[in-house]
């Protein structure tokens, strides 16, 4: 159907996708101190809108609004139909508290209580 359609009416229908995909986007990417909404997310990488970054590597966080949700390690981008696709090499699941080096005894003392 949009084979039929005029040129400037496929860019406006399309301009309105991306705007309403933008709206709704819950995940960020933030990558230094720049911060793009994520259009779609899979297990594997993410698309972005191309008209407002061209080119993403290196090592970004994900965000659901105030919680951090991955660390990413992002090796390759490129644009496909007006949407940066973004292939992740690793994605690393944030934590709220530091990775154990060790494995934990369930019968280990909570705390100590300083002595009198």
């Amino acid at each position: 159907m949009t084979d039929y359609l005029p040129k400037e009416v496929r860019a406006g229908l399309d301009e309105a996708r991306k705007r309403d995909l933008r709206r709704r986007a819950r995940l960020r990417v933030f990558a230094g101190d720049d911060v793009y909404p994520i259009l779609r997310f899979w297990e594997t990488g993410f698309a972005l809108d191309a008209d407002q970054v061209v080119h993403l590597r290196g090592l970004v966080d994900i965000y659901d609004g105030p919680r951090h949700l991955y660390q990413c390690l992002i090796v390759a981008s490129g644009v496909e139909e007006g949407e940066l696709i973004c292939t992740m090499k690793r994605s690393t699941v944030a934590r709220d508290r530091p990775a154990l080096d060790y494995v934990r005894d369930e019968n280990a003392p909570v705390g100590y209580l300083p002595g009198e």
